[in-house]
C-alpha cells in the first residue's frame, strides 16, 4: 500500500503527490513535470483527484515566487461549492422526489440558459441585492480587453448553474439529516476574463521560450499581473455570489415544499482560485486548480459524481500540502471517451435510486467516468500525512445537471 505523499520522479521543484504515480495518466505526470521546471515555481502539490488539464493539471496546487500563471487557476475562476444542512430528515421527504426536482429546475437556469435580466430572488432578498449591485457596480473597472459588452450576460448569468460537472443536489448524511448542495462558478464572464489574460501572458517576452505557452506567467510588480489579479479577485467574488443567489433561489422552493425547514450556516469553498500565502517563511502566490483550502478547521465539500454522493471534511492544516485537499473525485476518462463507452442503460443502472436526468445528454457525467470517491478520500484522510478529517458522508437523493 502506497504511503502518501510520494515525490514525483523527474520533477525539478519539489512535487509531492497524494496519489500513486502508477495510477495517474502519463500525460498528467508529464504536465506536472513541465510545471515543476518553471523557474518561478517553489513547489507543486498533487491531490488524489489529479488528471490532465489545459495548461495546468487539475488537482494541482502550485506555489510560485513573485509570479502567477492564469492557466494554473483555469478558466472557471472561483468555481466551488456551497452546502447547507437542514433540520429535515429522510422521513420528511416524499417517496417521489420528481415534483421537487421539477420545481427546482423551473427556477434554476442550467446549461447555456440564464435569467431574464437578473435572478428573480434579488427582488425579494435585499441583502443579496445590495451585494449584487456593489459587485456589478465594479464591472466597468475590469481591466481585461473587450469585456465591456459582456455586462448584460454577466448580470443574467448570476444565479445560473451551467453545465458539465456543475450540479445542484439534495443529499442525506449518515445520521439522516438532509443537505442542499451545489457546484458552480463564474460562468462565461470568468472564462472570458481568464482567456483574455492568458492571451496577454503568452505575448510577454519572458514567456516566449516556455515549453508550454499555456503556462505563461505574469511577474510581480508589473501592470499585467496587477490587472490580472484585479480581475481574478472580482471573478472569485462573482462566483461566490453566483452560488449564494443559486442557493437562495432553491431555498425558496424547499421552503414552499417543507414550511418547517430550518437551514444551518452554509459550508462554502472555492476550488479554482488564487491566494497569497506563506510557507516556511517564503511568501508565495498559491494557485489551486481543482483543490480546496484545508487549513486548520476549514470546512470543505468534496463531491463525487451524480449517484456516488459527497463528503463534508474539516482541514487539518497540513503545510506539507500547502494546506490543501482535493476538490472532488476527479475524472478518470474524458467526456468523449465516456460517451463512446457508456449507454443510457449504463447511466440508469449507475444512478439507480437517484432522482436525476438519465438521458444521453449527461452520459459524460456517468459515475464510472470518475475516480472512486472512497479511494480519493482515503488517500487524504488517513496515513502519516492526512489533509482532512471526515465530518459527514452524504448520499445523493436528487441531482440536477445542465
Amino acid at each position: 500500500m502506497t504511503t502518501f505523499p510520494v515525490a514525483l520522479p523527474g520533477a525539478q521543484a519539489q512535487t509531492l503527490m497524494w496519489a500513486d504515480p502508477a495510477q495517474v495518466e502519463h500525460a498528467a505526470l508529464e504536465q506536472l513535470r513541465t510545471i515543476s521546471r518553471l523557474p518561478w515555481v517553489q513547489g507543486v502539490r498533487v491531490m488524489p483527484d489529479v488528471h490532465l488539464g489545459k495548461g495546468a493539471t487539475v488537482g494541482s496546487v502550485i506555489a510560485m515566487r513573485d509570479a502567477v500563471s492564469p492557466a494554473a487557476v483555469g478558466v472557471d475562476i472561483g468555481c466551488g461549492m456551497t452546502g447547507v444542512r437542514t433540520n429535515l430528515t429522510a422521513e420528511d421527504l416524499p417517496t417521489d422526489l420528481g415534483p421537487l426536482r421539477s420545481a427546482i429546475e423551473a427556477v434554476v437556469p442550467v446549461g447555456w440558459n440564464a435569467n431574464d435580466g437578473t435572478a428573480p430572488v434579488l427582488r425579494r432578498d435585499a441583502g443579496l441585492a445590495t451585494r449584487f449591485d456593489r459587485l456589478m457596480g465594479r464591472f466597468a473597472e475590469l481591466r481585461a480587453p473587450k469585456v465591456a459588452d459582456r455586462e448584460g450576460r454577466a448580470l443574467a448569468q448570476c444565479g445560473s448553474l451551467g453545465g458539465g460537472n456543475h450540479f445542484w443536489e439534495l443529499c442525506e448524511d449518515d445520521v439522516g439529516r438532509i443537505w442542499l448542495m451545489l457546484h458552480s462558478g463564474s460562468r462565461n464572464i470568468g472564462k472570458e476574463l481568464a482567456e483574455r489574460h492568458i492571451a496577454t501572458a503568452r505575448t510577454l517576452e519572458h514567456n516566449l521560450g516556455l515549453p508550454d505557452r499555456d503556462l505563461a506567467v505574469f511577474l510581480s510588480g508589473t501592470d499585467e499581473m496587477t490587472a490580472y489579479l484585479h480581475d481574478l479577485y472580482w471573478a472569485q467574488d462573482y462566483a461566490a455570489l453566483n452560488r449564494e443567489v443559486l442557493m437562495a433561489t432553491t431555498r425558496e422552493v424547499v421552503v414552499r415544499h417543507f414550511p418547517h425547514v430550518v437551514f444551518d450556516e452554509p459550508v462554502r469553498c472555492h476550488h479554482n482560485y488564487v491566494a497569497e500565502e506563506t510557507y516556511e517563511g517564503v511568501e508565495v502566490v498559491v494557485t489551486r486548480k481543482g483543490a480546496i483550502r484545508a487549513g486548520v478547521g476549514d470546512l470543505g465539500l468534496i463531491p463525487g459524481s451524480m449517484g456516488t454522493g459527497s463528503y463534508v471534511v474539516r482541514g487539518l492544516g497540513n503545510e506539507t500540502s500547502y494546506c490543501s485537499a482535493s476538490h472532488g473525485a476527479g475524472r478518470r476518462m474524458s467526456r468523449n471517451a465516456a460517451k463512446r463507452q457508456f449507454t443510457v442503460e449504463d447511466l440508469r443502472a449507475q444512478t439507480a435510486g437517484v432522482e436525476c436526468r438519465k438521458d444521453a445528454g449527461v452520459i459524460d457525467e456517468i459515475p464510472s467516468a470518475y475516480k472512486d470517491l472512497e479511494s480519493v478520500i482515503a488517500a487524504q484522510a488517513s496515513g502519516p500525512s492526512p489533509l482532512v478529517e471526515v465530518v459527514a458522508r452524504l448520499r445523493t437523493l436528487l441531482c440536477i445537471k445542465g
